[in-house]
């Protein structure tokens, strides 16, 4: 009995390893992405995504056909989601002027390829509100950034600065 106990774990183990050594990378910069942590320092990020891991993992036998990706992206969004509140403030980065929120519809959306309907249902949102907060985080990230000038504005005299 304890052999084959000791061997299903260690399939398990191993099957679990493949599948974050594959996946591993991509979901760091998902959630790299939903932090809004400049790129190297993912110290936030690290941590949301050990514990999606780790959340997977303790599940790993019950996935019965579910697919792996999926459910840990679902595990890292739900986390960001339940802890949102710690990245209100920018921190720079691409998506840095966006709401936690809104960083999270279009990290489902645009990065990671989910359905509205697939993002609607994780977030417990209509659909309209996901489509509406993707419009809208989309047109800002378009927009210029804050203190940029407008695109074909003349620099005035004063504003340039002379050469050294």
């Amino acid at each position: 009995m304890r052999e084959r106990r000791a061997a299903r774990e260690s399939r398990r183990a191993r099957e679990f390893a493949a599948f974050a050594a594959g996946a591993g990378g991509r979901l760091l910069h998902a959630a790299t992405l939903l932090t809004g942590e400049p790129p190297g320092e993912s110290k936030d990020a690290e941590r949301l995504l050990t514990t999606a891991l780790a959340r997977t993992y303790a599940h790993w036998d019950r996935l019965r056909g579910e697919d792996p990706y999926d459910r840990t992206r679902g595990e890292l969004a739900a986390l960001f989601a339940h802890r949102a509140w710690r990245y209100r403030r920018p921190r720079g980065g691409l998506l840095g002027r966006l709401t936690p929120q809104e960083r999270l519809v279009l990290v489902l959306r645009l990065h990671e390829g989910v359905a509205e309907e697939q993002a609607a249902a994780a977030l417990g949102l209509p659909v309209e509100r996901v489509r509406a907060i993707c419009t809208r985080s989309v047109t800002l990230m378009r927009s210029r950034p804050p203190g940029a000038p407008a695109p074909g504005a003349a620099v005035r005299r004063g504003d340039a600065k002379a050469p050294a």
